[in-house]
């Protein structure tokens, strides 16, 4: 563990035993490495490719001990490590641990070292005064109490990683402290869908102050916004998941205010939407790009191709509600060609990861599916025989069967999650329901939601994480019986 970690979470230890006493000296809040010498990206169990990202991976010797909770406040968060978390659980509906001991540790307002205290200690009790009624100013979604509290804990953490500028940190270990357009763009998706717009909005604005002159976005970026961490290759997806995101948030927003809220976003989605069409070759798909992987494909990704398709139509239909009929009709038209393309060259090999048929079954399929996408004729088929392809003996996904790039016995709940929600979408909840209690029952003891499940069916890797959070938010809104909106396909 890097040694700001290991002086943080030492004065922690020896605080335990006493009261209201604060714990730490040293500024480790998510978004700056801890002791790191360069941004680490652990490479995935077994994966053996050498793609473009190459050069951002580490070993895991390398990467502190992953969080396995969150402590927070209205403007700082910190991950709380294994060690610190034995025995303890969180207070409800708040970040408020109780210890092993009986005592509380919380972070206190306006501060970023933890403090131990005496249960019922009055600031930490009004945190978790603010905490409930943050949710309940809100949705919880969820059929069942088991639905509903793993529900309250995605939002709380997806809220505690949110920071004020709207970056949106992945995770709150080194090498998650950072903001994905894609993990931003879900998680504003799923603050929509249950009635947290200021948070939805946030995070869009974010994305709009981080937008490149040409339209498009860096893999990832610092969580101050001052650029990216590394030197990974940008993403071409981006462009499709940040006009989703917007549309998702519109179609939720309060409607007094709106459309002016729309204007101030609409430059973002123009330079994306732009860039996205003026990429569609003579067949209409889109080239080569890093796709969520973040590996490089030698041909045009499922994981590219679809949320450019969702992001188009989005853009066409936000710019319809802006009474803009040239951009409609333009990014229309681009949509249509890149439909046509995949209809084309991806359907009949089932959707599969690239369109050369080289590299196997993909999760990203899902991509094509509701919220994103309306599904095309034979999607419900190749859902099910992606599903097959990818399960693993230990009940979850892998991310996809690629042999040149194997994941080892990992389970992603990322991946397992996109299938849980493409099935409850598109009205399949006999499907979608065991796929997300799977995921459900994954969580680690402080009910938080893991990126991985090793191959013994045990939370592995950094929790929360935000991406995960926000696809089960979304997958248990969907079940609850609200249809969620799909942008239009228009001719």
């Amino acid at each position: 563990m890097p040694r700001l970690l290991l002086t943080r979470w030492a004065a922690v230890t020896m605080a335990l035993a006493g009261v209201a006493v604060p714990v730490g000296t040293t500024d480790h809040r998510a978004g700056r490495d801890a002791g790191a010498g360069r941004p680490a990206l652990v490479r995935p169990l077994g994966h053996q490719s050498r793609g473009e990202a190459e050069g951002s991976y580490a070993p895991r010797s390398m990467v502190a001990a992953p969080t396995v909770g969150l402590l927070a406040n209205s403007t700082a968060v910190e991950g709380v490590p294994p060690s610190v978390a034995r025995g303890a659980r969180y207070v409800e509906g708040s970040h408020v641990l109780r210890l092993e001991s009986g005592r509380w540790m919380y972070l206190p307002e306006a501060g970023t070292a933890p403090a131990v205290v005496t249960s019922g200690h009055p600031p930490a009790r009004q945190q978790i005064a603010q905490s409930r009624a943050w949710l309940a100013s809100g949705r919880v979604p969820g059929r069942t109490p088991a639905q509903r509290t793993a529900a309250e804990r995605a939002l709380l953490s997806m809220r505690a990683l949110l920071r004020p500028n709207g970056a949106m940190a992945a995770g709150a270990s080194p090498g998650w402290t950072y903001s994905w357009p894609r993990d931003s763009s879900f998680a504003s998706a799923a603050f929509a869908h249950t009635g947290h717009d200021a948070e939805a909005y946030r995070i869009l604005r974010h994305s709009a102050a981080t937008q490149r002159e040409d339209g498009t976005w860096e893999a990832r970026t610092k969580l101050d916004g001052s650029g990216r961490p590394d030197g990974r290759r940008w993403q071409l997806d981006a462009n499709g998941w940040v006009p989703w995101a917007t549309w998702q948030w519109y179609r939720t927003a309060p409607r007094a205010a709106r459309r002016a809220r729309l204007a101030t976003l609409y430059p973002m989605v123009r330079k994306a939407a732009d860039h996205a069409a003026g990429t569609l070759r003579k067949d209409g798909l889109p080239p080569a790009s890093p796709d969520y992987w973040e590996l490089m494909t030698t041909s045009t990704n499922i994981g590219t191709a679809a949320p450019l398709l969702a992001g188009l139509n989005a853009a066409a239909d936000l710019a319809r509600e802006l009474d803009l009929p040239a951009d409609t009709a333009r990014w229309a038209r681009a949509a249509g060609r890149l439909s046509s393309g995949i209809s084309a060259r991806f359907a009949p090999l089932g959707y599969q990861r690239t369109v050369d048929g080289r590299h196997g079954h993909d999760s990203a399929l899902a991509f094509m599916a509701p919220p994103f996408n309306a599904a095309p004729a034979g999607l419900p088929a190749a859902l099910d025989a992606t599903y097959r392809a990818l399960l693993l003996p230990n009940g979850g996904l892998t991310p996809g069967n690629d042999p040149a790039a194997p994941w080892g016995a990992n389970a992603w709940t990322p991946s397992t999650g996109f299938f849980a929600l493409a099935w409850a979408a598109t009205g399949r909840p006999e499907k979608a329901g065991p796929v997300l209690d799977w995921i459900l029952a994954k969580r680690n003891p402080l009910g938080e939601l893991p990126e991985k499940v090793d191959g013994q069916g045990r939370p592995s890797s950094v929790a929360p994480l935000a991406w995960t959070g926000s696809i089960v938010v979304l997958a248990l809104v969907a079940l609850d019986g609200t249809a969620l909106p799909t942008p239009p396909l228009r001719p």
